[in-house]
């Protein structure tokens, strides 16, 4: 399989030892000076054991105004372009330009998953001021923070964040992403994070066996 040679180049000069990334994505309506991006840059910095994380950073810009700030501001970036989606400004939620973005931002993990490439994703309006890599589960495949921790680490009604997931590349999370974006047809109108709230307890699933577990605070855990 053929992969973007750019990002190739990006994910190898940002990747730590075992191919692993941190991502996150930006738009034009978060790259002006001052904005949330930039607390969220100042957060690697003033972060217990996390300046050094900025050097695995790859930043996913949605639009070109957005890819400019990050060639300004950061060594990793990567342009991806959306086919009918106008990212120069905020969509609204569960708008229709909402939805293609979350649905992009799925498909374009699953290409990362692909290559080879471990990764953080992270929400750029999540705080980094910690370290998170010491407290993750080296043997799950796909760790989540949630909205809604009912007590219980194996609770498959617990509610996941997409905002904040560390995923391990292998066969089992590439099926299962391709799952989750495939799935899309059969929730319409719906966006990643409920999607993956109905197909969490599906027996695709048991027959992936992924690992996987979602975390309240920083991550609450539910295992197949």
């Amino acid at each position: 399989m053929k992969f973007d040679v750019e990002l190739e180049r990006v994910l190898s000069k940002a990747s730590m030892k075992g191919k692993t990334v941190i991502l996150t994505t930006l738009n034009d309506a978060w790259a002006e000076p001052g904005s949330v991006f930039d607390l969220f840059l100042e957060s690697f910095q003033i972060g217990i054991e996390t300046k050094k994380l900025l050097n695995n950073l790859v930043i996913i810009s949605m639009d070109q105004k957005a890819h400019a700030r990050c060639l300004a501001i950061h060594p990793h970036c990567y342009a991806l372009t959306t086919e009918g989606l106008d990212s120069s400004t905020e969509a609204p939620f569960m708008s229709e330009d909402y939805l293609k973005m979350m649905w992009r931002r799925i498909e374009f993990l699953n290409t990362v998953l692909q290559m080879g490439y471990s990764f953080v994703f992270t929400d750029a309006d999540i705080m980094w001021l910690r370290n998170p890599f010491p407290r993750f589960y080296p043997q799950v495949d796909f760790q989540i923070a949630c909205d809604r921790y009912y007590g219980n680490p194996e609770d498959k009604n617990n509610q996941p964040n997409g905002g904040f997931t560390y995923v391990r590349s292998n066969p089992r999370t590439i099926l299962f992403y391709r799952f989750w974006f495939m799935s899309r047809k059969t929730y319409p109108g719906k966006h990643d994070q409920d999607v993956l709230n109905k197909i969490k307890k599906d027996r695709v699933l048991k027959k992936i066996e992924l690992i996987h577990e979602v975390s309240g605070h920083c991550l609450l855990w539910w295992v197949l």
